[in-house]
């Protein structure tokens, strides 16, 4: 195989692979009934003037299923820290003990379920539009490049096409593995 048409196959598969990951990392920012130390993982929090995030102030913990503690460092962030929980909306509702923040995930309704399940929709359904740009990119960088023979640029197309139906196929794995995560109760 020509070094052309395998620099932009491999350059195709990369960004491929950088659509799954994101995919992974907004699907840890849906909830989905069970309570998650990521959860917590968009607050930032008023660090003696700048915005820090809670993960570098505080330990936050799951001791069970249904409840997120979050233990500062520095007892005089408490205040703080809840400020930060609740500013980021999350709609939880912090309770402060003195020495720790203790955080009770409600169940999920019938309704936020279903409602999780279609941003969790959206989110896959981004992660093919990322993935089919690729394939775009690496046809038209195909196409333009005279080095390559036209059977080589044929080729390379049908690799790129079954390198795409393949991440394709994973985002919806990756998906179908949230939804049940999600509507499981």
């Amino acid at each position: 195989m020509n070094e052309d048409v395998q620099f932009i196959l491999d350059s195709a598969k990369e960004a491929m692979e950088n659509a799954i990951i994101h995919l992974e990392k907004q699907f840890t920012n849906i909830r989905a009934g069970k309570a998650s130390p990521a959860m917590l993982g968009s607050v930032m929090v008023d660090y003696y003037g700048s915005q820090t995030p809670l993960s570098q102030v505080a330990n936050v913990n799951t001791p069970d299923g249904r409840t997120i503690t979050v233990q500062p460092w520095e007892k005089n962030m408490l205040q703080e820290i809840e400020r930060g929980i609740a500013y980021a909306n999350l709609g939880f509702n912090p309770m402060n003990n003195g020495e720790v923040i203790i955080i009770n995930v409600p169940p999920l309704t019938e309704e936020r379920r279903r409602d999780l399940a279609k941003q969790a929709k959206a989110e896959a359904e981004d992660a093919k539009v990322s993935i089919r740009s690729a394939r775009k990119e690496a046809n038209h960088e195909l196409k333009k490049n005279d080095d390559i023979s036209e059977d080589l640029k044929k080729n390379g197309e049908i690799d790129v096409q079954q390198l795409t139906d393949k991440y394709v196929k994973r985002v919806d794995d990756v998906y179908e593995n949230k939804e049940k995560e999600i509507m499981t109760v």
